[in-house]
């Protein structure tokens, strides 16, 4: 019988569990579970002594370089003192793992267990903390270029646009609109004092799925796979965005906002510039992972993406942000 060509497959957590514990001298009991599928496989790993996290990239999401320049990342993180779940070696001092799955070889690091639990929803006081962590993040990655993606408008609002063609027809009413504020958007960042935006490393994920926090308030930020370089006002953007579409409550939403901030510059300042850019740079950004979900049809978001979706998510949320944060501004 001819064997038939894989493009994604779900590696056995048992056996990932045998080949962690072989690799990092891991001793006693060590099990393994499925976490969850998605752009990546997690893995949570458990043994006696403490938690691990092992991700497994997709077959070519990212190169080694990109791979190493996130290990390097965190690492000059984790010595800054910011919370965050961080690469651990193996017994040769190895952080990469490859593993010879159906599709191909895909590369796998093991991290740090990020304490705690993921919340939807908590107080203004915990958003001030994460505003404090994002804004030491930032310290330490002011100016700190990595061989990774630059996030330019054209990568931000233009690619990413591209890849909603297959999925969205040109004649709705949704490309119309996406098209146009695509256009205002680009104007208005190519307006803008671009000297007064500090520039650097960035997340560019950081919202409560990519955060970890104990009943005590500790709060542990892990899932970097979309570092880059870009804007540092980026994440403070895309933080305060996804607060509006988990915060249903207006006064909560726009207290825990007005916390975030407060929080963030309580350690360093955000600039005029900046802040006056953050509801455009929040829009560009749901660009941005509209780009991505379309781009990972086949191996992720087959589940759920279609053009009803696409023109319920511009509708109910872009242009719904659009229209309350950025034409105010017109």
């Amino acid at each position: 019988m001819e064997k038939f060509p894989v493009i994604s497959s779900i590696l056995s957590a048992d056996h990932i569990g045998l080949l962690i514990a072989k690799k990092y001298g891991l001793v006693g009991n060590v099990s393994c579970t499925l976490l969850k599928t998605g752009i990546n496989h997690s893995y949570l790993v458990e043994q006696a002594t403490g938690k691990f996290v092992f991700r497994l990239y997709s077959l070519k999401w990212r190169s080694d370089l990109e791979i190493n320049e996130e290990i390097r990342l965190l690492n000059i993180l984790k010595e800054r003192g910011v919370p965050v779940s961080f690469p651990v070696k193996d017994v040769n001092d190895h952080y990469i793992q490859y593993l010879e799955a159906p599709e191909g070889m895909r590369q796998g690091v093991l991290f740090s267990f990020a304490e705690g639990d993921k919340l939807l929803n908590f107080s203004a006081d915990l958003h001030l903390k994460v505003g404090e962590k994002m804004a030491k993040m930032h310290q330490a990655t002011h100016n700190l270029k990595l061989e990774r993606v630059t996030y330019t408008p054209k990568v931000v609002l233009e690619d990413s646009f591209l890849k909603l063609g297959k999925f969205l027809s040109a004649d709705s009413e949704e490309h119309a609109w996406m098209v146009s504020a695509q256009q205002y958007l680009l104007d208005a960042i190519n307006k803008a004092d671009v000297t007064q935006l500090r520039s650097g490393s960035v997340h560019l994920d950081i919202w409560f799925d990519n955060m970890n926090i104990t009943n005590d308030g500790l709060i542990t930020i892990f899932d970097f796979d979309f570092c880059g370089n870009g804007w540092l006002c980026y994440d403070i953007a895309y933080y305060i965005l996804q607060l509006y579409s988990t915060e249903k409550d207006t006064s909560q939403r726009d207290m825990k906002v007005a916390y975030f901030l407060r929080g963030y510059e309580s350690v360093t300042k955000i600039t005029d510039e900046e802040r006056r850019m953050l509801p455009m740079l929040g829009v560009s950004l749901y660009f941005f992972y509209l780009g991505i979900q379309c781009q990972r049809y086949d191996n992720w978001s087959n589940v759920f993406l279609n053009e009803t979706y696409l023109k319920r998510f511009i509708s109910l949320l872009v242009r719904k942000y659009f229209e309350e944060k950025v034409s105010e501004l017109l």
